[in-house]
């Protein structure tokens, strides 16, 4: 992805953000964004999602880290695009796990089951590549992903979820924390419940053939922007199976081989 000026004129992209700043502001999802910037207009969604991350970051929020989205083959399919996207993680959108994520506090929930990766080194110089990707990692964690949508009946086209800023809406960490050394990403084997009963199973081959090939695309995509990935910083590699809906009151509980389990609950 270049850094080239959006083809989108400065006034659509202000006018997008304006309209998924409002549905987060008010709690009402909003009409998709792409009358404004496109469907798959990659510079001007971007461009989007820069302009309320600097908004947030500017009323006090904190940058934790990243979230890959699009990592499932079969998803890009459904989107009609070719690689993944990314969106920001702040301080505020991390749950305890066990917790409860109180009602409203995030829009259209859905959940998925990841690997989270937590970095002991910045990503900002040198070839990116998987070795030293790898060698950055200081640990995994098994982590729920909860997916929130500012766009209404999640009716989004890729242009749309990457002005939403990946249609990040918080996410939980496991307890268990396993260096690399321990781990093989690739093998793991995921099982996600909600309420009791299984609703996604998966393994870390399906995201990119290896999570860790998420995080090299990320690394290379964060520092072509000028923001390059951090040591303390959290990165969700992207699901391991379905997302899945889920209603108020719902239990979700998942574990990922080798890292344990996490588990958080939606108040009613």
């Amino acid at each position: 992805m270049s850094q080239t000026p959006p083809a989108v004129g400065t006034d659509s992209i202000a006018a997008a953000a304006a309209r998924l700043r409002q549905a987060a502001a008010t709690g009402i999802p909003a009409a998709p964004v792409r009358d404004l910037i496109g469907r798959d207009d990659i510079e001007a969604a971007y461009a989007v999602q820069q302009r309320l991350t600097a908004e947030r970051i500017a009323a006090g929020a904190a940058v934790v880290g990243r979230k890959i989205g699009l990592t499932s083959a079969a998803v890009q399919q459904q989107l009609g695009v070719d690689q993944p996207d990314f969106g920001v993680l702040f301080d505020d959108m991390e749950y305890p796990d066990g917790s409860a994520v109180p009602a409203g506090a995030v829009l259209q929930p859905r959940v998925e089951a990841e690997i989270a990766f937590v970095l002991r080194a910045d990503l900002a110089e040198g070839p990116l590549d998987h070795a030293q990707v790898r060698d950055a990692v200081d640990h995994a964690v098994a982590a729920i992903e909860i997916c929130g949508s500012r766009v209404a009946d999640w009716d989004i086209s890729f242009g749309d979820t990457v002005a939403d800023n990946a249609s990040a809406g918080g996410y939980v960490l496991g307890a268990q924390r396993v260096p690399l050394s321990r781990f093989d990403p690739v093998a793991a084997r995921m099982t996600m419940t909600v309420d009791g009963e299984t609703v996604s199973t998966g393994s870390g081959a399906a995201c990119l053939g290896d999570p860790v090939n998420a995080v090299v695309w990320l690394a290379r995509q964060a520092r072509e922007l000028g923001e390059p990935l951090r040591a303390g910083q959290v990165v969700l590699s992207g699901a391991l199976g379905p997302m899945r809906p889920v209603a108020p009151g719902a239990a979700v509980h998942a574990t990922v081989t080798g890292l344990g389990a996490v588990s958080v609950t939606f108040s009613a």
